[in-house]
C-alpha cells in the first residue's frame, strides 16, 4: 500500500488510499477483515508495506488493525515505486510459512473453503471483458497453469484481483530474489507474476479461489460505487448503519446509508448510498450516492455521486463534486 494514489487526488494528497473509509471503515481494515473471514484460522501477524512519509499516526492505526484480530503488526517500507516483486520482498523478514498477498486498495465479498493443499491459491472473479485483466488459464484439472495479461484472443473470463495464498511463502520469496537478482523488469518494475511463473515451472500446483464481488477504489467515480455496493451489502446482511446519536430535524435518511456518530441534518434528505462520517453538518440539502468523511459541513447542496473529505465546508449547487480536506466552497 506504498503507491501515491494519484488518481484518487485530491483525497490521497491527506491520506493514503487505503485509509479512506468506505460505509464508515478504512478500506485496508475492511480487507483486512474480509480476509480473515475467508481464512477461517488464526492470524499471527500482518505486515503493512507502506511509504516512510505516511507517518506514525497510520502507522499506529494500522498496527491496531492487526492487534484488533489478536495478530501482530509490523510496518516495512517501499520508499520507491519498483513494483509489486519489489514491494514484497521489503517485508522479506516476514515471508515465512503460510501466508496471503494482498493489493490493498480491494475490496472483495467472499465464501469459499480455502484448498491449504495448493502450493498457491490465486483470487480470481468472472468479468464480463477479460480483454481488460490479467487473467488465469486452467487445465482440465481446474488448476492454473498460466498467468495472461490483458489477453488479445479469449483465454478465459477469471481475472485476477490481486490477492493471493502461499502455503509456504518462502517459495515465493526465493523465486522473488532470483527475479531482483538477474533484474527481470517488465514496465520497469519488478512483478509478482515473474516468481510465480519460476513456481509453476518447476511443477508448483495453483489453483483458483473464486470471490463473490469484487470492488476497486483506484478513481473517486468507482470509490463512490463501491461505498454503495458495500452499503448495500452490510445492509442486507442487518447491520445497523446509524449512530444511536444523530440529530435530526425535518430530515429523512434513505437506506442504507452509513451515519455515524454527533452527525447533525437539518431540512434535509440522506440516502441511499450515502456515507456520513463523524461530526458532518448537512444543512438545507439533499444528497444520494455519496461518500463523505469527518466533521464536513454542507448547504444548499443537491448532491449525486460526489466525494467530500474531512474538515471541508460546501456550499453551492454543484451536484457530481470531488473536493479533499479542508476545502472551502462557499
Amino acid at each position: 500500500m506504498a503507491g501515491r494514489g494519484s488518481r484518487l487526488r485530491p483525497h490521497t494528497l491527506t491520506i493514503p488510499k487505503p485509509l479512506i473509509p468506505v460505509a464508515g471503515k478504512p478500506i485496508v481494515h475492511r480487507l483486512v477483515e474480509d480476509i480473515a473471514g475467508v481464512l477461517n484460522q488464526p492470524i499471527d501477524e500482518v505486515a503493512f508495506i507502506i511509504h516512510e512519509s505516511f507517518g506514525k499516526k497510520v502507522e499506529d492505526d494500522l498496527i491496531a488493525i492487526a492487534q484488533k484480530l489478536g495478530a501482530k503488526g509490523t510496518i516495512y517500507y517501499q520508499n520507491e515505486a519498483l513494483g509489486t516483486g519489489h514491494a514484497i520482498m521489503c517485508a522479506k523478514d516476514s515471508l515465512s510459512g503460510p501466508a496471503v498477498i494482498a493489493y490493498a486498495d480491494t475490496l472483495i465479498r467472499a465464501n469459499f473453503d480455502l484448498d491449504t493443499s495448493a502450493d498457491s491459491v490465486i483470487w480470481v472473479k468472472q468479468v464480463d471483458q477479460p480483454e481488460a485483466f490479467g487473467v488465469v488459464n486452467l487445465n482440465a484439472n481446474g488448476e492454473i497453469i498460466e498467468l495472461v495479461e490483458k489477453p488479445k484472443e479469449f483465454v478465459s473470463d477469471l481475472a485476477v484481483i490481486g490477492i493471493y495464498f502461499f502455503k509456504d511463502v518462502a517459495v515465493l520469496k526465493n523465486e522473488l530474489q532470483s527475479v531482483l537478482d538477474n533484474n527481470i523488469i517488465h514496465g520497469g518494475e519488478y512483478q509478482i507474476n515473474d516468481g510465480i511463473k519460476q513456481m509453476m515451472a518447476k511443477g508448483m500446483k495453483f489453483v483458483p479461489g473464486k470471490v463473490d464481488e469484487w470492488m476497486d477504489c483506484g478513481n473517486k467515480d468507482v470509490t463512490v460505487e463501491t461505498n454503495t455496493r458495500m452499503l448495500g451489502f452490510l445492509h442486507n446482511d442487518g447491520e445497523n448503519l446509524v449512530a444511536k446519536n444523530v440529530k435530526l430535524e425535518n430530515a429523512t435518511i434513505i437506506p442504507p446509508c452509513f451515519i455515524d456518530e454527533d452527525v447533525i441534518l437539518m431540512n434535509a434528505t440522506v440516502g441511499p448510498n450515502v456515507s456520513l462520517g463523524k461530526g458532518c453538518h448537512v444543512i438545507d440539502s439533499i444528497i444520494k450516492n455519496s461518500l463523505i468523511q469527518t466533521h464536513s459541513h454542507i448547504k444548499n447542496a443537491n448532491l449525486d455521486n460526489a466525494m467530500i473529505g474531512n474538515h471541508a465546508s460546501f456550499d453551492g449547487n454543484f451536484t457530481s463534486i470531488s473536493i479533499g480536506d479542508y476545502s472551502v466552497l462557499e
